[in-house]
C-alpha cells in the first residue's frame, strides 16, 4: 500500500511530477501547460527550477539516485515545447477562439477572459503582454488563444512568442541548475515561497499600472465633480 501511495503522482506538486515524468515528460507537460488549456493546473516555473536541480549535480540530494537529466535536452526542449505549445493556443484562439469563449455558463473558457486580455494589450501592448505573460501561472496558458481570438497577427505572435518561451524558460532552468547545490538542504522548505516571490516580481508591473489606473479614475472624477460646480456657482452669480 505506501509503495503505490509514493508511485502516485501529484500533479500539482512539482517535485512529484519531476520524479516520476523524467525529461521527456516535463518537455510534454511545458507543451500541455502552453498550448492545451486543460493545462493551466501544471506547476511550471517550479517544475523547471525543479528540473535545473535535476540537472544538476544536486540531483541525487533532491530526487534520488539515477535521477539526473541532461541539461543539454532541457535548454533545447523546453523552449521548443512553449514556442510549440503557444503556438497551437494562439492557432485555436484564431479559428475556434470566438465560439470557446461565447460561452457565460463556462467555468474554464469565460468571455470575461478575452476581455481583461484585451484590456491587458491595450495597456502593455501585444509584444510586451506576450512576453510578460510567460512568468504569471494560469495566464500563460490563456493569454495565446486569446491573442489569437483578438487577431493578434500570426508573425507578430511567433516573434514576441519565441522572446518570451526563450526567457521564461532559460531563466528558471538555470536558476535550479546553477543553484543546485545551495537549494538542494532547503528545496522542500522554501521552493513554494521563492515561487511566490519570483510571480510576485513578475506580475509587478500590472500591479504599479493597476495603481496608476485607480489614481487617473479618482483625479478624473474630481475634476467631472469640479465642473458640475462650476456652472451652478456661475448660474447663481447670474441671478444676483
Amino acid at each position: 500500500m505506501e509503495q503505490h501511495l509514493q508511485l502516485a503522482v501529484n500533479v500539482l506538486d512539482a517535485k512529484s511530477l519531476v520524479a516520476s515524468v523524467g525529461a521527456i515528460g516535463i518537455l510534454a507537460i511545458i507543451f500541455a501547460e502552453t498550448g492545451l488549456l486543460v493545462g493551466f493546473f501544471f506547476p511550471g516555473d517550479s517544475l523547471l527550477i525543479l528540473a535545473g536541480v535535476a540537472a544538476s549535480s544536486a540531483a541525487d540530494k533532491v530526487l534520488g539516485e539515477g535521477a539526473q537529466m541532461n541539461i543539454a535536452l532541457l535548454l533545447i526542449g523546453a523552449p521548443v515545447c512553449a514556442i510549440l505549445g503557444a503556438q497551437l493556443g494562439h492557432l485555436l484562439g484564431r479559428k475556434v477562439g470566438p465560439k470557446m469563449f461565447d460561452k457565460p455558463n463556462s467555468k474554464i473558457f469565460r468571455p470575461e477572459y478575452v476581455e481583461k486580455a484585451e484590456e491587458y494589450f491595450d495597456k502593455f501592448g501585444p509584444a510586451k503582454a506576450v512576453v510578460m505573460a510567460r512568468f504569471i501561472p494560469i495566464v500563460r496558458t490563456f493569454l495565446n488563444p486569446v491573442a489569437g481570438t483578438l487577431q493578434m497577427p500570426a508573425k507578430t505572435f511567433f516573434v514576441w512568442n519565441v522572446v518570451g518561451a526563450v526567457l521564461w524558460t532559460e531563466t528558471m532552468l538555470l536558476i535550479g541548475y546553477l543553484t543546485g547545490d545551495q537549494l538542494a538542504p532547503v528545496i522542500d522548505k522554501y521552493l513554494l515561497p521563492a515561487m511566490a516571490l519570483i510571480i510576485l516580481i513578475s506580475v509587478s508591473p500590472i500591479i504599479v499600472e493597476v495603481i496608476r489606473e485607480r489614481k487617473k479614475k479618482k483625479a478624473a472624477g474630481a475634476g467631472a465633480a469640479t465642473e458640475e460646480h462650476e456652472p451652478v456657482s456661475s448660474g447663481r452669480h447670474r441671478k444676483h
